[in-house]
C-alpha cells in the first residue's frame, strides 16, 4: 500500500487576521491571502491551514465561532473563500480549515436557544448545572458562568464567551458532522481540529484534583474523556469515509504517546496525526508565565520518546511555532547576532525528523518576538486576563509584563512582515496589533533577494522532504542524548542514511563523540547553515552551526 501523501508534505499555517490586508482596514483577509499565494508556492508548501475565518465576536480571535457555515465579513465572503480555494488548488496545494467544536461562541444560535429557558429543545446541547464544580478555565478563573436568565451555570473550559458543547447529545454530534461534510463538499481538503480531545467529558462532571500537575483543575476529567475514541471513530465514519486525499489533524493538549498511537493508528480510523504539547512545555514551571532556559537534553529526550513511540504505528506532527506559541528563534534560538543562523538551525532540526512539519507564517523569515512596550499593546485574552489577575493580586505591573513579553500568544500574531514600508506591507491602514519594529530588516522582500536568508534555507529543507524518501519515511536514531550542546540524529531508509548534527548554543562545540564518525568522512553535504568548511563536522562546530549529510551503503 502506498504511503499517505501527507507524510512527505509540509503544512503552512496562516493566521488570516495577521497575514495580509487587501482593503486597508488593518485586518488581514482572504483577498490578502490570495495575493500572496505565490510566496507560499515558491516556498514549496503543500497544504495551507487557515486559522478560523468563520463569523465570530472575536473574543478569542475567531476561536469563538457564532456560525460554522459562513465567512466573517472581516475576512470576506463565501464567494471569496471559494475563489481562494480554487486558486490554492490551481497551484497544486491543498487547504485545511481550523475546526473548533469543543465549544462555540455564546452568540451562536445554538447557545442563544440553549440559554433561553431550561426546557428549550437545545438546552442539553451545552453543559448546565445549578451548582458548579471546581473546574478552572484555561483563561483564568472558574470554568463556570452563572446565566441569570435561567439561574444555572454553563461550562466554559476557555472564555466565558466559549460555552462547551455537550457531545453526549447525539443531536450535537449529528449537527457537527453535517457541517463538516458541508465544507468537504465545498472542496476543503481536511481539518485541523482545535482541542479535539476535550470533547468527551466525564458525564457526572466530578470535581477535579487540585494538587500539582493539573494546569487546569478538572482537566483529568476531559483530557481524553471516556468516549473520545468512540466520538472520533463515529466522526470518521459519518464524515470522512469514502473521501480520498484528506488531512485530519487533532490538537490534543496533554496527550500521551500511548494515546497518540491509538488516535493515529490507521486501522482505528480516527485521525492522521495529533498536535502534542510536551516539547513546548519543557521550559515552564507549571505555568507558561513562569519560564526558564531550556535544557537541550530535555528536548532530545522528549522528541526522542515521540519519534520512538510512533515509529511503528501512528505519525508525528512537527512544529516549533503556531498561533499559540511565541517565536521560536526568540525562545530557544538567538534573535540577536545569530538570528539567521539559529533560525536555520532550528528549521533543520525539525524538518529532517520523522513526521509532517508545520511552518507558521513568518517562521520562514526568522521573525522574532515583539518588544511590547505596555499592556495596551497586547490583544490576547489569555495575556490580558493573566495581567488583570496578577496585578489584582498585588503583583508589580512591570514584573508581570516582564513575564508576559517572552511567552504571550501575541508574539505570533503580529503582522506578517512583507517589506520595509511603514506597516511592513501588511496594510495601508492602521494594523489591529502593532507591527514588529524590526520589519525594516526582517521581511519577505529582503529574504527573497538574499540567497543566504532563512527563507531560502526553508525552501531547501522542504525540497529535501519532497526529493529524498529517507526524510519522509526513514527510521530515526537519536545520538549524543546526554550532550548539553549538540543535537544529532540519523535517518535511514534502505541503503540511504542521513546524519543531522547541530550545535544548539552560542559557544563552539564538538560532535566527535558520534559513533563511527569516520563513516561520514566522504558523505555528501546536503544542507548547512554556515559556509561549508570541508568534511570535518565532528571536530568543531561553530555557535549555532547545523549540517545534514547523506551517504549510501
Amino acid at each position: 500500500m502506498a504511503e499517505p501523501w501527507w507524510k512527505s508534505a509540509v503544512v503552512y499555517q496562516i493566521y488570516p487576521r495577521s497575514f495580509a490586508d487587501s482593503d486597508g482596514d488593518g485586518i488581514g483577509d482572504l483577498d490578502g491571502i490570495r495575493a500572496h499565494l505565490g510566496h507560499l508556492e515558491a516556498l514549496g508548501a503543500d497544504v495551507l491551514w487557515l486559522s478560523p475565518i468563520y463569523p465570530s465576536p472575536q473574543d478569542d480571535n475567531g476561536y469563538d465561532i457564532s456560525d460554522y457555515q459562513d465567512v466573517d465579513p472581516t475576512f470576506g465572503t463565501l464567494a471569496g473563500f471559494d475563489a481562494l480555494l480554487a486558486d490554492v488548488h490551481a497551484r497544486g496545494m491543498r487547504l485545511i480549515m481550523d475546526l473548533v467544536v469543543n465549544h462555540t461562541s455564546d452568540e451562536h444560535p445554538w447557545f442563544v436557544e440553549s440559554r433561553s429557558s431550561r426546557d428549550n429543545p437545545k438546552r442539553d446541547w451545552y453543559w448546565w448545572r445549578e451548582e458548579p464544580n471546581n473546574w478552572t478555565s484555561a483563561f483564568s478563573g472558574s470554568a463556570w458562568e452563572l446565566d441569570e436568565t435561567t439561574g444555572e451555570h454553563y461550562l466554559h473550559v476557555f472564555s466565558r464567551k466559549q460555552p462547551d458543547l455537550n457531545w453526549e447529545n447525539p443531536e450535537v454530534r449529528a449537527a457537527v458532522y453535517s457541517m463538516m461534510s458541508w465544507w468537504l463538499d465545498r472542496g476543503v481538503d481536511g481539518f485541523r481540529m482545535d482541542v479535539i480531545n476535550f470533547i468527551s467529558k466525564e458525564p457526572a462532571l466530578p470535581d477535579g484534583a487540585t494538587g500539582e500537575g493539573h494546569r487546569q483543575v478538572g482537566g483529568e476529567h476531559y483530557h481524553g474523556g471516556p468516549r473520545i475514541h468512540e466520538f472520533l471513530q463515529e466522526m470518521h465514519r459519518e464524515v470522512f469515509e469514502g473521501r480520498d486525499a484528506l488531512l485530519n489533524v487533532g490538537e490534543m493538549p496533554g496527550v500521551t504517546i500511548e494515546q497518540a498511537k491509538r488516535f493515529t493508528d490507521p486501522a482505528r480510523k480516527e485521525l492522521d496525526m495529533v498536535f502534542q504539547f510536551e516539547h513546548v512545555n519543557l521550559d515552564q514551571d507549571g505555568s507558561k508565565w513562569s519560564s526558564f532556559p531550556l535544557d537541550l537534553r530535555d528536548l532530545k529526550r522528549s522528541f526522542g520518546r515521540w519519534q520512538e513511540g510512533l515509529a511503528e504505528t501512528g505519525w508525528n506532527s512537527l512544529y516549533w511555532n503556531n498561533h499559540d506559541q511565541p517565536r521560536i528563534v526568540s525562545r530557544w534560538g538567538d534573535d540577536g547576532e545569530h538570528r539567521v543562523r539559529s533560525a536555520k538551525l532550528l528549521g533543520t532540526l525539525l524538518h529532517l525528523q520523522r513526521g509532517t512539519p508545520y511552518v507558521y507564517q513568518g517562521e520562514e523569515l526568522g521573525m522574532t518576538n515583539v518588544p511590547f512596550g505596555s499592556v495596551e499593546a497586547f490583544r490576547d485574552i489569555e495575556s490580558l486576563n493573566h495581567y488583570a489577575e496578577a496585578v489584582g493580586a498585588g503583583k508589580d505591573p512591570e514584573a508581570v509584563l516582564a513575564t508576559m513579553r517572552p511567552m504571550s500568544r501575541d508574539n505570533a500574531r503580529s503582522p506578517m512582515q512583507w517589506d520595509d514600508s511603514p506597516h511592513a506591507g501588511f496594510t495601508t491602514g492602521e494594523p489591529w496589533i502593532p507591527v514588529n519594529p524590526n520589519h525594516t530588516e526582517i521581511n519577505a522582500r529582503e529574504a527573497v533577494a538574499d540567497p543566504g536568508s532563512v527563507l531560502h534555507h526553508y525552501r531547501r529543507l522542504i525540497e529535501l522532504r519532497h526529493e529524498e524518501p529517507a526524510v519522509a519515511h526513514g527510521d530515526f536514531t537519536m545520538l549524543l542524548a546526554d550532550d548539553p550542546q549538540v543535537y544529532a540524529y540519523t535517518r535511514r531508509l534502505g541503503d540511504t542514511e542521513l546524519l543531522v548534527v547541530a550545535n544548539v548554543s552560542g559557544e563552539p562545540a564538538s560532535a566527535a563523540g558520534i559513533p563511527d564518525a569516520d563513516r561520514w568522512a566522504d558523505a555528501e553535504l546536503l544542507i548547512a547553515n554556515v559556509q561549508a568548511r570541508g568534511q570535518t563536522p565532528f571536530l568543531r562546530l561553530e555557535p549555532w552551526e547545523a549540517r545534514a549529510y547523506r551517504r549510501r551503503a
